[in-house]
């Protein structure tokens, strides 16, 4: 089932740990891959200096005032795209970055990808599924979408590490050390 716009039109850091253990599912070339969600981020508002509303509405930033549900999708370090789901109502910029999956379908064309290297990093992840900037503004919410999340496996409060967010470099306090970060301690499934 997937996810619909409801999941999305909540507060960010509820999406951001509900979304542990969702399939991300995109279908490149003919090719279903799929991951369960083992990591994410979340970055809320204007007002939160390590996300990139920060600088207001611009061209890069303008999904993330999109509806709920939308992905944000945008270019970083010089090599690596970078998937979000936007989150909360319309015009307030949130959205969830998603940093790892495990792989569950697909895996041969992801290890290929990857080089055979894991998948737990946001731009690790883009690479193994194939996402690029052509999927911004992708409605994840619906089915016919090529890129989407659906329902997947409940993990527990007690498989998940809530921490700050990593790779924020300068951010100033409080913002760099807000524990808006979900982690599963463990692999969800085991996969022969």
């Amino acid at each position: 089932m997937i996810l619909p716009k409801e999941f999305y039109n909540r507060p960010t850091l509820t999406v951001a740990r509900e979304l542990l253990g969702a399939r991300l599912v995109h279908n490149s070339n003919g090719i279903k891959l799929v991951g369960l969600i083992t990591e994410t981020e979340a970055y809320i508002g204007e007002d939160d200096l390590a996300c990139h509303a920060k600088a207001g509405r611009t061209i890069r930033t303008d999904p993330m005032y999109g509806p709920p549900g939308l992905a944000y999708i945008y270019f970083t370090y010089g090599n690596h795209w970078m998937l979000n789901a936007v989150t909360e109502r319309e015009g307030f910029p949130a959205a969830v970055l998603i940093r790892a999956i495990q792989p569950i379908e697909g895996i041969e064309v992801m290890m290929e990808r990857r080089q055979g290297r894991d998948t737990f990093g946001p731009g690790k992840l883009t690479q193994a599924l194939g996402i690029t900037k052509s999927q911004n503004y992708a409605d994840l919410t619906e089915s016919a979408s090529s890129l989407r999340i659906e329902a997947g496996v409940f993990i527990p409060d007690k498989s998940v590490t809530i921490g700050p967010r990593v790779g924020l470099n300068k951010t100033a306090e409080p913002w760099l050390s807000m524990p808006w970060r979900f982690l599963v301690k463990e692999p969800i499934l085991e996969i022969r």
